[in-house]
């Protein structure tokens, strides 16, 4: 049980820092006997892609101000909600990203 509270927070962890490759690679080596750090694995894979394709449409309007205004909130919010839901991973609790667009059901 430590272990897949372990690896849940771990997948919403490494999405700061490697995007949403991290969240992927736990989402494929989790086993189908750990439900729970399939779940986390899955909601921070979809935020991550989310976070990514913002960021894209925020690259391109960079050549408008508000891009690198988006850029700067993109940034900030995936820390803390990244950070938020590694909490609630901890406490063994579900969650769910407020802004978050669902590709893997």
């Amino acid at each position: 049980m430590e272990d897949q509270r372990t690896m849940s927070m771990l997948s919403h962890i490494l999405g700061i820092f490697t995007g949403f490759v991290g969240p992927l690679i736990i989402f494929l080596i989790a086993r189908d006997d750990q439900p729970v750090v399939k779940d986390h694995a899955k909601e921070a894979l979809n935020f991550q892609i989310t976070v990514a394709l913002a960021s894209i449409v925020s690259a391109f309007l960079i050549l408008i101000v508000i891009g690198i205004i988006g850029l700067i909130a993109i940034g900030i919010g995936n820390i803390i909600f990244s950070i938020l839901a590694a909490m609630a991973a901890s406490r063994n609790e579900e969650y769910r990203y407020p802004v978050c667009i669902r590709f893997i059901k």
